[in-house]
């Protein structure tokens, strides 16, 4: 009889996820080159924008804690929109549900991406957005279980507070995930947006 677990309760840290889903984190230091590679150019419009989202995100930030629904409507959604992913060919799936088969179909993990990205059934890009304070960290358990849902052999994901950011990829076929380094928008001169606009574009566009 199959079981159906949900993919929060049933992956909580990374050793189960490395578990249940048959992945590890890569020893190759050329797995992930595409957070690190010569990314497009941003153009003046779209910097202006970029500083424009940081600087409302922290005007918000100013007063506490933001729910999850404000980081999406004052920044997640502007960004996609700047991107133009809302528009064809993308697809924008909110609240998508997945299903994974593991453990030789005896167990189904079933769970819910916030934003999703669909070209032609290819994930590019995953949104999981978290209540302020959250850790981008401890949504990657989960975050790689959506990944693996994918139909395509190599997936990314991105995985924000709204002020951090962390890119994921893994590969379905030799069972490898790995990260980028977390960017933020603490920081208070360089506007570390536009890099992960930049990353996005090479994602999306390559």
């Amino acid at each position: 009889m199959t079981q159906t677990l949900a993919v929060t309760k049933a992956i909580t840290n990374l050793n189960e996820a490395h578990q249940r889903l048959n992945l590890k984190p890569t020893d190759q230091s050329d797995f992930f080159p595409e957070w690190q590679q010569v990314f497009p150019a941003l153009s003046p419009d779209e910097i202006i924008k970029l500083d424009q989202l940081k600087a409302r995100y922290r005007y918000y930030q100013a007063d506490g804690a933001i729910t999850e629904s404000t980081v999406d409507f004052i920044l997640v959604s502007p960004l996609l929109e700047l991107l133009g992913l809302c528009d064809p060919p993308y697809k924008l799936r909110g609240e998508k549900y997945i299903s994974i088969e593991i453990e030789n179909g005896d167990t189904l993990l079933k769970g819910l991406i916030d934003v999703v990205v669909v070209q032609d059934d290819l994930w590019i890009v995953l949104l999981e957005t978290k209540r302020y304070s959250f850790s981008v960290m401890q949504v990657l358990p989960q975050t790689l279980a959506y990944l693996a849902s994918a139909n395509t052999s190599q997936s990314f994901g991105l995985i924000t507070t709204g002020e951090d950011y962390l890119f994921v990829k893994a590969d379905l076929q030799t069972r490898e995930y790995d990260i980028s380094d977390k960017f933020t928008l603490s920081t208070c001169h360089k506007n570390q947006l536009q890099t992960v606009a930049k990353i996005m574009k090479r994602l999306i566009y390559k």
